[in-house]
């Protein structure tokens, strides 16, 4: 190696190292997400609103940050299920804070958050990655063996999951009779857990970037072990921040939708959009660094763990509480779902992407959205 690469490379880890490092604001934005909770600065006027608003900004921007760190410390692919699951822990209080909530028809929104989430997955963070790292790079390249394993178990959970109660008759209604309904959360759990032993154990070179598609910059030293755990503490403190936040937000927005003479369903748009920005922020980052595995791994793999993980938890909390579930979604999103889940099929098929994929699922998010708000 020549003494430039050498200076090159050098520049490169001590750029990755400033990155991996807490800056200030990494530290302050999740304080002050505890102390606007604890005041409810939310409710405090317009002006209480806005400051909360940006709170919650910051926030997702520090979770994102901390999260990268963790990632870097622990490797691929363990480091993309880190904040996987933080999102989906978080997702899953929400959405039991709102069946548990008097506004609106509890049963209905749990279901509405949750497909939110996957069109926002499947359409609005893998469309938005693609555009831009076909704009930063041309074309880029990920494993296709990967790719098509998640979509294989996705598809297969979201159909028995919100398809599937329209067409049973043991319980009137998209819902499930109890004992269907327990099959079902156990059948999500063992497909996401095996899912998850390949990923990480079986198969996990399939989950993993080509050295040559890896930046220089990603074989710099990890951080310490102390820094990885200080990064995941204040990963936690943030998203906690983001979660409280946008439950105190979501009644300021509902109440407006509501009272604007919306559909109740963009509540579950706006709930999902806030959870799942932190695990956007980072995937649309390493798709701009040319880190498409990276990318997608923590795109659909956060769509997985969405219905692996939360219809389980919901399902529990509805039959400890006596609480109505509708699954079953409507013929609408039905044809969205199958529009999507086809074209994301084509869009991964053969291991390469442009931003002609982009272009096509953020026209579909946005198909989804116009339809939301006008039905």
């Amino acid at each position: 190696m020549s003494d430039t690469d050498a200076i090159v490379t050098a520049g490169q880890k001590r750029a990755l190292l400033q990155r991996l490092l807490m800056p200030w604001w990494t530290l302050v934005f999740p304080i002050l997400g505890l102390l606007a909770i604890a005041v409810s600065l939310y409710g405090m006027g317009t002006a209480g609103v806005v400051a909360a608003a940006i709170i919650l900004f910051g926030c997702v921007l520090s979770a994102v940050h901390q999260a990268e760190v963790v990632a870097h410390r622990v490797g691929e692919p363990f480091g993309t299920l880190v904040l996987a699951v933080a999102v989906t822990v978080i997702e899953v209080s929400l959405i039991v804070s709102l069946m548990l909530s008097d506004a609106g028809d509890a049963s209905s929104l749990a279901r509405d958050t949750v497909f939110a989430a996957i069109m926002i997955i499947l359409n609005g963070i893998v469309g938005l990655c693609l555009l831009a790292g076909g704009f930063q790079h041309g074309e880029q390249r990920f494993s296709l063996r990967g790719a098509s394993s998640s979509l294989n178990v996705l598809t297969a959970m979201v159909v028995l999951s919100l398809v599937l109660p329209n067409y049973v008759s043991s319980a009137p209604g998209p819902t499930y009779a109890t004992s269907q309904l327990i099959f079902v959360a156990i059948v999500s759990v063992i497909l996401y857990g095996t899912f998850v032993m390949v990923q990480t154990v079986r198969h996990r070179d399939y989950f993993l970037p080509a050295d040559e598609d890896m930046p220089a910059d990603a074989h710099a030293e990890p951080p310490s072990n102390a820094a990885a755990w200080a990064a995941l503490g204040m990963l936690l403190v943030a998203l906690v921040g983001v979660v409280l936040l946008a439950k105190g937000l979501s009644g300021i927005v509902e109440a407006a939708i509501l009272g604007a003479g919306l559909p109740l369903a963009i509540v579950g748009v706006v709930i999902a959009a806030l959870v799942l920005a932190p695990e956007s922020l980072a995937a649309y980052r390493a798709a701009k660094r040319n880190r498409l595995q990276t990318s997608l791994n923590l795109a659909l793999g956060s769509a997985l763990a969405t219905i692996g993980l939360t219809i389980p938890a919901v399902a529990i909390v509805s039959l400890m509480l006596g609480l109505p579930l509708a699954l079953g979604i409507g013929a609408k999103q039905m044809i969205l779902l199958v529009l999507s889940l086809f074209t994301i099929t084509l869009t991964l098929g053969n291991g390469r992407t442009t931003v002609l994929g982009g272009a096509v699922h953020l026209v579909i998010f946005a198909a989804y959205l116009f339809v939301t708000v006008v039905p």
